[in-house]
């Protein structure tokens, strides 16, 4: 199996969903045993990508969490603006 690049595949889920795509950025930490990614949206897109009760964000994780159990790792995501 080859490595996951999680700020491309985030990204790739988030830009087709807001109206200011050029203004994503996905900043990915990689500890021990748990990759943190934090997906920046401009502040009038953060609503599209949260979704009604976090249904949206919460596909995003469960998309990166299918990529993440393939190569045995651990991914959380947090969205902000």
């Amino acid at each position: 199996m080859g490595s996951v690049d999680y700020a491309v595949l985030i990204a790739g889920l988030i830009k087709p969903l807001v109206t200011h795509p050029e203004a994503v950025v996905v900043n990915v930490e990689v500890n021990e045993d748990v990759i943190k990614a934090v997906a920046l949206v401009h502040p009038d897109d953060l609503g599209r990508v949260i979704g009604k009760k976090g249904r949206v964000a919460g596909a995003i994780r469960t998309l990166a969490h299918a990529a993440a159990i393939r190569n045995k790792e651990t991914v959380e995501i947090e969205f902000n603006s």
